[in-house]
Formats: structure tokens, C-alpha cells, sequence
């Protein structure tokens, strides 16, 4: 029975974390861990990927604050023996994580708001002019985490495929709210690999008027190479993960799109 269904005990559900509070990447963040077979074919099942330091990468690459519930949602999702079944229902409670990590990016301002009781409440409101965008087909997984916390936001969506001889990747569908200049763009793409189609992704919005410190792409797990090479081609752009490894899971788009068309 995989462990999301046991009871965990030592974290508390009581706890919450200051606005914007995300940790910067750091050499002791990232961790070794035995890659399963399904990750790469070029890869032994039993061979050990070694931590890599991400201290040069700078506060453009933010992590959600680790704790059990991630760690153990990485794990799942990694491992060749989840359902997939399990890895859907995992896959989307890590989406929802990010999700709201990355709505706290954005700007908020102060309110006054009065109780049923009548006494004057000091809030904040969400600051509108936002949009999602998802990098087909994999960052469609992350839509429906968008809509669970922002019913009316609108959505995006761009189609970029890499050509298998020379690896460049090439737009071929792209479709954004007609003021998208005007948004900040929260970008969904849940695997960072090489970083070449969101490199790609990123010019087709700057094209639409888009400036890249407007653009938060939201992401499950990354490379240290698709990270830097996404920072050094935009140096304003913020990249938000729960994980940086060496090896990403790669078959997570393939795993969470079969079993969505099963139901």
C-alpha cells in the first residue's frame, strides 16, 4: 500500500509559512537517491545520481519549503512501483503545492473588510491582470490546480515539439489572452529537463509583448542544466520547483496523460 495512505504523525497540519517565504537552492537542499529504470534509458536501474550544487544559479530559482508531505509525494511519484492511480492522485497534490506557492508570488495589496459581526477587518486582496499558460502537452495536468484556486483566471496555451534530429524545439500552436502584455504570466510545465522548449515557450510570449521578470514558470521537478540554461537565457524570469536532481522523472507526462483519457 503506498505510504501517502499512512498517517503522518510528525508533520503538523497546524503549521503555515510567512508570505513569500520560498528557499533559495542550496548545496545541502539537494539529495542522492537511486533512479528507477523507467526515469531514462540510458541509465541503470541501480545506478546513483550525485548531488550537484546550485549556489551560481541565484535567487531566480526558488524551491518549495521542504517538508515530509513533499518529500514523500517526490517519492511516489519516482517510484516504478506506484499505480497509476496513485501517481495521478499524488502528481496532483504536488501540482496543487506549487500552484499556490506560485499564486503567493504574485502581488496582493491591503484591504479593509467588514465581519458579519461588524468589526473592521485589516486583509490583503489579490491584485488582478494574471494568467495561466500551459506548455502542452504535460502542463495541461497543471491546469486544473490553477482553476481549484483561481476560478476565473484565464488560460493560455502553447504546442512545441523538439525535432528529433536536431533537438530545436518549434512552435506550432500558441494561443493567449489578447492583453496577456499586460499579465503576469504563471507558466506550467511540470518536468525541466534540458529547458529547451521553455526556453522556446518564453520567446513565443516575449514576441506577444510579455517582459520575462512578468513570468513565473511553475514546475514539479528540474535538472541543474534545464534550470541554468533557462536563468542564463532569461536572467529576469523566476522558475519555481520542488525539486532540483540531476535525473527528472520523465515519464510523468506520459503516466499522468493515460490515465486522465482512462477517465
Amino acid at each position: 500500500m503506498p505510504c501517502h495512505n499512512q498517517q503522518l504523525n510528525n508533520v503538523s497540519s497546524g503549521q503555515e509559512h510567512p508570505m513569500k517565504q520560498v528557499r533559495f537552492v542550496n548545496s545541502s537542499s539537494s539529495s542522492s537517491s537511486s533512479v528507477p529504470s523507467v526515469l531514462t534509458s540510458s541509465e541503470p536501474s541501480d545506478a546513483t545520481a550525485q548531488p550537484v550544487s546550485q549556489d551560481n544559479l541565484g535567487p531566480q530559482l526558488k524551491l518549495l519549503p521542504l517538508n515530509d508531505q513533499i518529500r514523500e509525494l517526490q517519492t511516489i511519484i519516482r517510484d516504478k512501483t506506484t499505480s497509476r492511480g496513485d501517481f495521478v492522485f499524488c502528481a496532483d497534490r504536488l501540482i496543487r503545492l506549487v500552484v499556490e506557492e506560485g499564486l503567493n508570488q504574485l502581488p496582493y495589496s491591503e484591504c479593509t473588510v467588514t465581519t458579519p459581526t461588524g468589526y473592521k477587518y485589516e486583509g490583503v486582496k489579490f491584485e488582478r491582470g494574471n494568467c495561466g499558460v500551459s506548455i502542452m502537452r504535460s502542463g495541461e495536468a497543471m491546469e486544473q490546480g490553477l482553476r481549484d484556486c483561481c476560478r476565473s483566471i484565464r488560460i493560455g496555451k502553447i504546442l512545441i515539439q523538439s525535432d528529433e534530429e536536431t533537438q530545436k524545439a518549434k512552435v506550432y500552436y500558441a494561443k493567449f489572452p489578447p492583453d496577456v502584455y499586460r499579465r503576469k504570466v504563471l507558466l506550467m510545465y511540470p518536468i525541466l529537463s534540458t529547458g529547451n522548449t521553455v526556453i522556446e515557450a518564453v520567446r513565443v510570449l516575449i514576441e506577444h509583448g510579455v517582459q520575462p521578470r512578468h513570468i513565473i514558470l511553475l514546475s514539479l521537478f528540474s535538472t541543474p542544466h534545464g534550470a541554468k540554461s533557462i536563468i542564463q537565457e532569461f536572467p529576469d524570469i523566476t522558475i519555481l520547483t520542488t525539486e532540483v536532481h540531476p535525473v527528472a522523472p520523465t515519464h510523468f507526462g506520459q503516466s499522468h496523460d493515460i490515465e486522465r483519457k482512462q477517465h
